[in-house]
């Protein structure tokens, strides 16, 4: 196990200014400032309720078929001997997929120290077998060939140079290696999605200023932080993707059997607003009733997008985009 990378938890007002102007700074600081309660904030967990949302984003991009109606791959191909998470965050992907039997081995990889260190102790209570480096997307600090499977969630839209992190991801996969991206926002999901964040930010922090609902209302200061994050916020959300177009950046950079599939239309419409909700309010309101409520609604609503909506509306107008591919 590597050693725990020294965090950044707090960005100071000139830091924030410079980054601006630096996303990959940003980045660092951002990911550092919400390391620690990044898992609380997105209701990240390591059990069967995101085990089976990790391998169920995982079957939809490899499981689904190619413009010829073929099987791109399936759980034959399980388990993978030893994959990397690009932008790993606090582990959520890699660690769930390693829980639900993909993956053997594991290496985590985030330009944050912060994450990087929260990723290795998760594993570590985990008890599954994981390595990791601070790493830049564009610039793998691993040789060529030395792993079967690259994931990732919620990390190409990060990325200043997203070809280049794809020629990078090939050349560190074994041939016939696989990539496996997921929770990439869409250019038409992303407008709904932050409109609905922002309008129920608004919305929550507003309302809970009246006297009888000042139990509801998050302390000030707390509020002033989650602010502060979020400036940081809108400058590392780099890009959205036109499902097309994602396809097309991994092709020209090599790859094989490349596919995208697009989910998450009404349940994005629902998820967006109750996890801004969720982040505007004390953690001690949300009890366990209300996050069943929560997760339940959204499989429902998951259900319908997938059985019903995907068969009526364009791809491009779903939130998420997951794509995947081979090195040839």
């Amino acid at each position: 196990m590597a050693s725990d990378p020294a965090p950044n938890p707090h960005a100071t007002e000139a830091e924030v200014e410079a980054a601006r102007s630096d996303p990959k700074l940003a980045n660092v600081l951002y990911h550092d400032w919400e390391a620690d309660t990044y898992d609380e904030k997105w209701s990240i967990s390591y059990d069967e309720r995101c085990i089976d949302y990790a391998t169920g984003r995982f079957r939809a991009a490899c499981g689904a078929n190619d413009k010829h109606g073929r099987a791109v791959a399936g759980d034959e191909d399980w388990p993978y001997e030893h994959a990397m998470e690009l932008g790993s965050g606090t582990g959520f992907f890699l660690l769930n997929l390693m829980s639900g039997g993909v993956i053997k081995k594991g290496s985590v990889t985030d330009l944050s120290p912060g994450m990087v260190r929260v990723a290795l102790r998760n594993a570590q209570s985990l008890g599954l077998d994981v390595d990791g480096r601070v790493a830049d997307a564009e610039r793998i600090p691993y040789d060529d060939n030395s792993f079967d499977l690259v994931v990732g969630h919620a990390v190409l839209h990060h990325i200043p140079d997203v070809p280049a992190a794809f020629r990078e991801v090939l050349r560190v996969l074994k041939p016939g290696g696989r990539f496996v991206f997921a929770g990439e926002p869409t250019k038409i999901g992303d407008t709904y999605a932050r409109k609905l964040g922002q309008f129920t930010w608004w919305l929550t922090t507003n309302v809970t200023k009246l006297p009888a609902l000042s139990g509801w209302r998050r302390p000030q200061s707390e509020l002033d932080e989650s602010s502060r994050a979020a400036a940081l916020e809108a400058v590392v959300d780099l890009h959205t993707f036109d499902p097309t177009d994602l396809e097309r950046m991994a092709r020209d950079a090599g790859a094989a059997q490349v596919h995208a599939h697009t989910e998450e239309l009404a349940a994005a419409l629902f998820g967006w607003p109750v996890r801004t909700f969720e982040a505007a309010v004390p953690q001690e309101r949300l009890t366990m009733g209300w996050r069943m409520f929560a997760y339940k609604a959204w499989l429902r609503l998951s259900w319908l997008d997938e059985n019903v909506l995907r068969k009526l509306a364009p791809r491009d107008l779903f939130y998420n985009v997951l794509i995947t591919g081979t090195k040839p």
